[in-house]
C-alpha cells in the first residue's frame, strides 16, 4: 500500500521543474524586453545625434562644452524616451520576437 501511495506522489523534482519553466519564461520576457528598451535607446540617441549633425547655421553659444552637454542631454532624453515607450520602437521588437514558431 505504501509503494502505491509513494508511487503516484509527485516528487519534488518534478514539482520544481513545472514551476522553473514559467519563471525562466519570465525571465526570459524580462531580458528581452531590456534589450529592445536598450535598442530603442541607441537609435534614438543617433537620430537626435543626427538632427544635431544637420544645423542650417552657427550657434551663437557652440564650443566643445555646450556641445558635451547637448550630447549628455540627448542620451538621456533618449533613455528616458524608451523607458517610457516614446517612439514604440522596443514594442514593435517584443512582438516580433514574441511570434511562436510553428
Amino acid at each position: 500500500m505504501t509503494q502505491i501511495a509513494s508511487a503516484t506522489a509527485p516528487t519534488a523534482a518534478s514539482l520544481g521543474t513545472t514551476a522553473a519553466k514559467p519563471a525562466a519564461a519570465t525571465d526570459e520576457k524580462a531580458a528581452l524586453a531590456k534589450a529592445a528598451r536598450a535598442f530603442e535607446a541607441i537609435f534614438t540617441r543617433q537620430l537626435l545625434g543626427s538632427m544635431r549633425q544637420a544645423s542650417l547655421g552657427e550657434d551663437i553659444a557652440g564650443s566643445s562644452a555646450v556641445d558635451q552637454f547637448r550630447e549628455l542631454a540627448d542620451a538621456r532624453m533618449a533613455d528616458g524616451l524608451s523607458q517610457q515607450g516614446g517612439l514604440g520602437i522596443a514594442n514593435l521588437i517584443l512582438q516580433q520576437l514574441d511570434r511562436k514558431t510553428p
